[in-house]
This record gives structure tokens, C-alpha cells and sequence, in this order.
């Protein structure tokens, strides 16, 4: 069965989709298109490039989380230092392990750019600061006087995931010259679940969110500036998802509630990791136990 699948941002909870991910390979459930933002961006990348649940729970197994922190070489000596980079360079961490990472798990199914991929199977969000909008790659890029076709995936994939202050933007000079910062697609949508619901549907849309569904959701606690600040961003990244979602789409969301797990846990252990897979799975197989016959009247499958 094809559906195409829509994934949320998260961080480092995006463990939580390789357990999704397996239960519905186990039910015959197979994406043809893919979106997401952020976390859920990496996702749709490796399924997009063909890599299965087996394969990308591996990948991630034999993954040093930190390995993709890197901070610029002056702060290594001297780890105070990076504090100068936030406020010069407006992040922690430069991103440049992040993204060469992508690209060596990308180029291993042979995708480069986005003309190795089938037309429209890939969207990625990211959020352009400089001119105050949201971007979906590659349908946005010609905009900016960029050839779609030649595009590194994985830089596109950098921009979605450019978590604000914890790693450095992605700069880009448009086609007037002027540069354009990108970061995190979540900043302004971390759920795009309006990019394949346009009322013409060849297959069933799924969504699958790391996030408690809404009546399940605690409201913010702020007893300082950091409360604030986070409430604020939190608010900020999720307010244009929830004015979209209505009880009419969360019939076909699987919410995997991970609000106990940090985003930005790059110590992540073992055991985490593995409690975050479990919750995948097990949300996933309550979801379709009510989900996937109604579908399969539903839709013509192709």
C-alpha cells in the first residue's frame, strides 16, 4: 500500500520514527511522497533516498551523536569561546559534520541532488529569516535564481535541520546578490501537513508528529526568562501547524508523544534511544488498528 507521509520537527526524538517506521513496513505501508521539517525532515530524506526502517535504525545505531557537534577551532582550546561564535556567527555549532554526514548517507543511495530523486517525491521546510518567509525545497528554489535540478539535498536538508543559535545558519546569495540566512523549517512550520493535502488526493495522507495529541498537551509552565523563552519559541514554531490542524486531520496523524526527551540531547544514551523507538512502535500499532481499513475503502491505491 502507498500513502504519502508527513513528518513533524523534533530534534533528537526523531528515534521515535524508526519504530513508526517498522510497523508500518511490517503492515505493507510504503511512501511514495514525502515532506517534513527539521528532525522530520531527516526521515523524509532517507526514505525519499530509498533506505528502509532496518537501514536507517542502523545508520543511526552506528551514529556518534556528538560527533556532530563542532564547534569553530579557536573554541576548542579555549571552550568559552563559543559563546563569541553565537553572537558572531549566530550559533554554537557550525553544522558542517551535520551536513557532510548527509551527504555521505545520501550519496550511498547514489542521491546528490534533487534530479536523482523522481519529481516531487521530496519537500523540505526551511524558514528564510531574511525575508520573513517560509521556504519548501526545492518547489521555492528557482525564486532565489537556484536550478532546482543541481541542488545538494543534502544542503537542503543543513537548512531545515539549522536549529536556531545551536547551530550556525545556512547563507546563501540570491539571484539579486543579497545574502539570505535560512534555519530551522520549524521556526515556521514544524509540521507541514498542508504541503500534500490540496483536496486532490491519489493516496492516503499521513502525518505522524512528535507531539502529544492536543487535548493531551500540558500547557507551559513560565516561572522565568528561560521558561519564557522557550514557551515563546515553542509557541511560535507550533501556532501556524495548530490553526491548520483540525479534527478532520488528526484522524490521520499519528501523535508520538516524546515531550519528556530533549530535542537538542546530543548525550542521548543507548537506553533512550531505545525507549524512544518503543514509543514509535507502540503508537503507531494503536493508530492502525483503526485507521487502515477505512482507508483502504477509501482511496484508489496505486
Amino acid at each position: 500500500m502507498l500513502i504519502d507521509g508527513v513528518f513533524s520537527g523534533g530534534g533528537i526524538r526523531g528515534f521515535a520514527y524508526v519504530g513508526a517506521m517498522q510497523v508500518l513496513e511490517e503492515r505493507g505501508i510504503y511512501f511514495k511522497r514525502v515532506a517534513g521539517t527539521s528532525a522530520g525532515a531527516i526521515l523524509a530524506c532517507f526514505v525519499a533516498a530509498g533506505y528502509n526502517a532496518k537501514e536507517i535504525e542502523e545508520l543511526l545505531d552506528e551514529l556518534d551523536l556528538k560527533s556532530l557537534l563542532d564547534p569553530p577551532k579557536f573554541s576548542r582550546t579555549l571552550p568559552f569561546l563559543k559563546w563569541l561564535n553565537l553572537y558572531f556567527r549566530m550559533g554554537l555549532y557550525q553544522g558542517k559534520a551535520l551536513e557532510k554526514w548527509f551527504y555521505k548517507k545520501l550519496a550511498a543511495k547514489d542521491i546528490y541532488t534533487f534530479d536523482d530523486l523522481p519529481r516531487g517525491s521530496l519537500k523540505l521546510v526551511a524558514s528564510d529569516l531574511t525575508n520573513g518567509r517560509m521556504v519548501v525545497i526545492p518547489d521555492d528554489l528557482p525564486s532565489y535564481g537556484f536550478n532546482w535540478k543541481t541542488f545538494s539535498v543534502a544542503k537542503a536538508l543543513r537548512m531545515s535541520c539549522g536549529i536556531p543559535f545551536f547551530f550556525e545558519p545556512v547563507k546563501l546569495r540570491d539571484n539579486k546578490k543579497e545574502e539570505c540566512i535560512f534555519v530551522d523549517g520549524g521556526v515556521l512550520s514544524n509540521f507541514p501537513l498542508w504541503i500534500f493535502d490540496n483536496g486532490n488526493k491519489e493516496r492516503p495522507l499521513l502525518g505522524l508528529k512528535l507531539s502529544s495529541p492536543r487535548e493531551e498537551s500540558e500547557p507551559h509552565t513560565i516561572k522565568n526568562g528561560l521558561n519564557l523563552f522557550e514557551a515563546l519559541f515553542s509557541t511560535m514554531k507550533d501556532a501556524h501547524d495548530k490553526r491548520y490542524i483540525s479534527r478532520k486531520h488528526e484522524k490521520d496523524i499519528i501523535f508520538i508523544p516524546v515531550d519528556d526527551y530533549s530535542a537538542t540531547n546530543f548525550n542521548l544514551d543507548k537506553n533512550s534511544k531505545e525507549e524512544l523507538v518503543n514509543i514509535g512502535r507502540s503508537r503507531t500499532e494503536k493508530f492502525l488498528k483503526s485507521w487502515l481499513p477505512q482507508e483502504q475503502v477509501l482511496y484508489r491505491i496505486k
